[in-house]
């Protein structure tokens, strides 16, 4: 359920942006590989580092997350946004990561 609301309030923000004509929502952020996050291992401090400061935080289940968003909207719509999980030490849990940038599409498909 928190999950379809939040797709449902990016999707109206970036439907938003749009049609105030905004070329991009977010900042740009590397493209995690399986290898940058591992769960029971990576920090918040290395998550910093690889991401900059978070676009979103809030909680899931009672477990703080953090989110990075980033939308293109220059010729075709694009996005990508990564959401990170954290046990109470402050140590990544799970992550999810979706795009639709063609780079993101062929090395993830």
């Amino acid at each position: 359920m928190k999950q379809a609301l939040r797709i449902l309030l990016v999707s109206l923000a970036l439907l938003t942006a749009a049609c105030a004509g905004l070329a991009s929502i977010g900042r740009e952020f590397p493209s995690p590989s399986a290898e940058m996050i591992r769960a029971g291992q990576t920090s918040k401090p290395d998550l910093l580092r690889m991401f900059g400061e978070p676009t979103e935080v809030g909680l899931d289940t009672g477990d703080q997350t953090w989110s990075w968003l980033y939308a293109q909207f220059t010729g075709e719509q694009r996005r990508k946004q990564l959401t990170v999980r954290f046990d109470d030490r402050g140590i990544v849990k799970s992550y999810s990561f979706n795009s639709s940038f063609s780079e993101d599409m062929k090395r993830l498909k």
